[in-house]
């Protein structure tokens, strides 16, 4: 029987166990500059000792104003090069593979004077109003992405995942609610995502696979649901995506009816269709924080990595926790076994 603790290949990534730590935003950048801090590298280092098998650095997006705020991280420069390398680095030395998620928050870039989207239409009654990117602006996207990527392996990542749900940029380009475009990024909704797809690929090593976060599912009136993320995912599967992470919800202002559920493990029905339907494998998230729970999603074969968001922040050494909770070998640093 597969469990959590099990090793899991996919490429030329071996990661010696299936539990993953979630990308979640610290806002802790000093300066505005979008460089790794000594924060970061406690944070994430913290999550290697305590056992995780991967690591997901937080939305790192590809423009300053592609921030959700100005203190997130970015790869637009190369002086953010060696803050990032020196996590990988260091995350490496107590056996954890490290990815990092690349993005733009597009209309949902709280500190940009003026967000960009698809099309001029704002996130709520409370949001800045965004201006609709040009033809040209888009293609000038598409490059970002593709130097951030390029930056991402000059850092020494393991792999990239593109961010791809939540609202942010790729979402509200395939997203029939956001995007109201008369052009090929709006006649086609999947282009955009595709062609970042492409760029990604021909910047990464050939055994380094490309996973991307979909929402699966929009939680408003009008929104997508899982037949049509299933039909989006294939085209990106076929652009080159080698994994899903399965997310939902992030579009928009959630109507009570649309409202997701609060119950633990309420997405992974969602990831449990996606891989069922395209044959690719999958990462669940999402009130994962239970062990005996997160270790089931495993064990039954509905993903094939689990991703733990909530329970590592409270916990960095959740993973050593779960191997004791079920009595699974592990790892555990020698300074730390009188504890175990």
């Amino acid at each position: 029987m597969k469990d959590i603790f099990s090793p899991y290949t996919i490429k030329g990534l071996e990661l010696k166990n299936r539990i993953v730590m979630s990308p979640m935003c610290q806002y802790s950048v000093d300066n505005k500059d979008g460089i790794a801090t000594d924060w970061h590298y406690l944070h994430y280092v913290s999550r290697a000792v305590g056992g995780a098998g991967f690591i997901m650095i937080e939305m790192t997006d590809v423009e300053p104003d592609g921030r959700i705020s100005d203190f997130d991280l970015g790869l637009w420069s190369d002086e953010q090069i060696p803050a990032l390398k020196r996590i990988v680095e260091a995350c490496h030395s107590y056996g954890a593979k490290v990815g990092i998620q690349i993005a733009h928050a597009g209309r949902k870039a709280e500190d940009a004077e003026v967000p960009v989207a698809p099309s001029a239409i704002a996130f709520d009654e409370n949001s800045k109003q965004p201006r609709a990117l040009t033809t040209e602006e888009v293609k000038g996207m598409v490059e970002k992405f593709r130097t951030a990527v390029a930056r991402a392996v000059k850092a020494g990542f393991d792999t990239i995942e593109l961010h791809g749900a939540h609202g942010y940029l790729i979402h509200q380009f395939h997203s029939p609610l956001t995007n109201k475009r008369e052009d090929e990024y709006g006649k086609d909704l999947t282009r955009f995502g595709r062609e970042i797809i492409q760029v990604a690929k021909a910047e990464m090593p050939e055994d380094m696979p490309l996973l991307m976060r979909i929402s699966a599912k929009e939680y408003v009136e009008g929104g997508y649901g899982i037949q049509e993320s299933i039909a989006f995912a294939k085209e990106y599967q076929k652009a080159g995506v080698d994994m899903f992470d399965i997310s939902s919800g992030g579009e928009g202002p959630i109507a009570a009816w649309g409202r997701p559920g609060t119950h633990a493990a309420y997405q992974v029905p969602l990831a449990k269709d996606i891989r069922k339907a395209l044959d690719i494998p999958v990462m669940a998230v999402g009130r994962l924080d239970d062990p005996i729970l997160a270790n089931a999603v495993i064990g039954n074969e509905e993903a094939d990595l689990v991703a733990v968001g909530r329970g590592m922040l409270r916990n960095p050494y959740w993973s050593l926790e779960a191997a004791s909770k079920l009595r699974k070998e592990t790892a555990i640093p020698t300074q730390y076994t009188t504890g175990f």
